[in-house]
């Protein structure tokens, strides 16, 4: 049997975790995604598949890089944004990653700027 690669195991979690998470209009869900140097994070609409609000560290307005410290200022400007399009209910789907480091700094920012999940 032949190994997988580690994305293809990152897209098996997130695959079985999106059998329970889903967002509606009423509670949209958060999506965060991880890279290498990066972090960004969306919260998405699954009934009508739009996107109603994204942030991310490779945006000029955002100064912030992909550490910890950065997905944190990433959380706390998608709250922002969400919060001007009056969301405050969302789910939280971690994309397959682990709730640890990068992933949970990013959602205790939004947290503490208002976002509830």
């Amino acid at each position: 049997m032949a190994t997988k690669f580690r994305e293809e195991l990152r897209a098996a979690r997130h695959k079985r975790l999106r059998k329970k998470v889903s967002g509606t209009p009423e509670r949209p869900r958060l999506a965060v995604h991880r890279s290498l140097k990066h972090i960004s994070a969306q919260i998405i609409d699954d009934t009508t598949g739009i996107t109603l609000v994204a942030a991310s560290s490779v945006e000029k307005g955002i100064e912030a890089t992909g550490n910890a410290a950065g997905a944190k200022i990433v959380g706390t400007k998608l709250a922002e944004r969400a919060k001007e399009k009056g969301i405050s209910l969302v789910v939280f789907d971690r994309g397959g990653f682990r709730y640890h480091g990068r992933v949970a700094s990013l959602a205790d920012g939004a947290r503490e700027a208002g976002l509830e999940f």
